[in-house]
């Protein structure tokens, strides 16, 4: 059977977060994507220490799709630099994992 990763990625608010969310489950990029709002991410950035409210998606896409679901995030996402990290899920359910990789 296929593999599945979860994929995260923080957007700067819940609206740009929800736009792009549908748009990559609406491509076949994602089955799913869940959106936690309230997310504080301390970070460096060109020097600067920053301190932002942020919300952080969770995509559940086939391992097969991550080079096609990178793409779709990077030409998509208004950060110039996007947290894009695949993380593959070692132990899913099995009904769970049908109906996420197709």
């Amino acid at each position: 059977m296929s593999k599945m990763m979860m994929v995260f990625c923080s957007f700067p608010d819940e609206e740009t977060a929800a736009r792009i969310g549908r748009e990559i489950v609406s491509e076949g990029l994602a089955a799913c994507v869940n959106l936690l709002t309230g997310v504080r991410s301390i970070y460096r950035w060109q020097g600067d220490l920053c301190d932002e409210k942020e919300v952080l998606c969770i995509f559940k896409v086939a391992a097969s799709k991550f080079a096609e679901l990178e793409t779709a995030l990077l030409e998509k996402h208004p950060y110039e630099t996007p947290e894009i990290v695949g993380v593959d899920a070692d132990r899913v359910a099995e009904g769970y994992l049908k109906w996420v990789v197709g």
